[in-house]
């Protein structure tokens, strides 16, 4: 039956109505009998019966939707989703993401926003995506009137969409108010317009957050030695939104204590690096005990390329230090070799350069590698 609908609201949606009573009532009125109070309507059964929640879903998603008495809006709006081209996989997720979109007016709302969107060029599976990214944009007329101006911000669709994940609400902030008055001081600050795509496709919040105080973040982030337009700029705003002074101050300190550092140190592995300013006392612990204690790396050295602090310890410092000490030992690999050389590249060109080439001398190499990056040592890999 809900296919049924969702084929004939698509006819009656694209033909102009013919009488004071619009297309889409005559639809509902036949097709979903009126019920003004349904005794027996259970919100979350309906929500995994009809919507494909799960029960945890379900049972989260029943209390926004607590005052709803009946399906017969629910049942336009699915109809109406799967005429957009939704999966009943995809619709499960919508509507997991906002409840709320069961409640919303198909004629006065939804309809109106997609014949907007069309209008502004949109194929009707471009609509289907934004609606599944955000559906709580999707019931705000707003989202018509600021869609050109943030295709225009990053440049393309996919690039939005991507910002859009990462802040579903972009679309439903004020143009007027806030994103535009964050873009112009962006703009004062020096960043090109290519600058401002990029740090907003990474921090898609410095858009919306109030204008009065991305000024202070962004003085704060350049506090931490961090130049605006540079690609840790982007880095640097992240690290400062999440973090009051009085907990980078004490972050400071770990970082002294955990590595040894001077002042002059951490300003330096900071400006390299500003996330190291989130990670936890534990991480830099662990990540000292086996740079300097185990690899030998000296902390001045660390300090200069910070970044081997924020990889993985177990699934590639751990792993790529014993392929390469291996190597060495086994007068494979010149001994002068950098460990940070090996830790810093990509795992395709780390197995191009250190396992591939070896297969003959070291045939195990691979198998090794492998087991360590599981959490094991294998014997091969222990050195008296």
């Amino acid at each position: 039956m809900l296919r049924l609908r969702s084929s004939v609201l698509a006819h009656l949606l694209s033909s102009p109505s013919t009488s004071h009573v619009s297309p889409l009532n005559r639809l509902l009125s036949c097709a979903v009998p009126h019920i003004s109070s349904n005794p027996s309507f259970a919100v979350e059964d309906y929500l995994v019966g009809t919507c494909g929640l799960t029960r945890a879903q379900a049972l989260k998603a029943s209390t926004k939707l607590s005052h709803l008495k009946s399906p017969t809006n629910p049942d336009a709006v699915l109809a109406f989703l799967a005429d957009l081209g939704l999966s009943s996989a995809a619709v499960a997720a919508t509507v997991a993401k906002d409840p709320q979109l069961l409640c919303a007016s198909v004629e006065r709302t939804l309809a109106p926003i997609v014949v907007g969107l069309t209008g502004l060029g949109l194929s009707r599976s471009e609509i289907a995506r934004l609606a599944s990214v955000v559906p709580g944009s999707f019931r705000c007329s707003s989202i018509v009137s600021n869609l050109p101006y943030n295709l225009l911000l990053f440049s393309s669709y996919d690039n939005l969409l991507k910002a859009l994940k990462l802040h579903t609400n972009l679309l439903g902030c004020s143009l007027e108010k806030v994103v535009k008055p964050n873009v112009a001081f962006l703009r004062q600050c020096g960043l090109s317009a290519c600058d401002i795509t990029k740090l907003c496709s990474n921090a898609t919040w410095v858009l919306t957050i109030n204008p009065e105080r991305l000024p202070v973040l962004v003085a704060r982030a350049e506090g931490l030695g961090v130049p605006r337009g540079t690609t840790m700029f982007t880095h640097a705003l992240q690290a400062v939104v999440c973090l009051s002074e009085e907990k980078i101050a004490a972050q400071v300190d770990n970082l002294k204590k955990a590595f040894g550092w001077s002042d002059a140190d951490v300003r330096i592995a900071i400006s390299k690096h500003p996330l190291l300013l989130t990670r936890s006392s534990d991480i830099l612990r662990r990540r000292s005990e086996f740079l300097i204690s185990e690899v030998g790396l000296e902390p001045a050295y660390i300090a200069h390329r910070p970044a081997m602090i924020c990889y993985s310890l177990e699934g590639r410092l751990k792993p790529r230090y014993y392929v390469v000490k291996f190597l060495k030992e086994n007068g494979l690999l010149d001994r002068d070799r950098s460990y940070y050389y090996a830790f810093q590249m990509t795992e395709k060109v780390f197995l191009e350069k250190f396992i591939c080439p070896h297969s003959e001398a070291a045939p195990h190499l691979a198998e090794d590698y492998a087991a360590a990056c599981r959490g094991e040592l294998p014997t091969r890999f222990i050195f008296s």
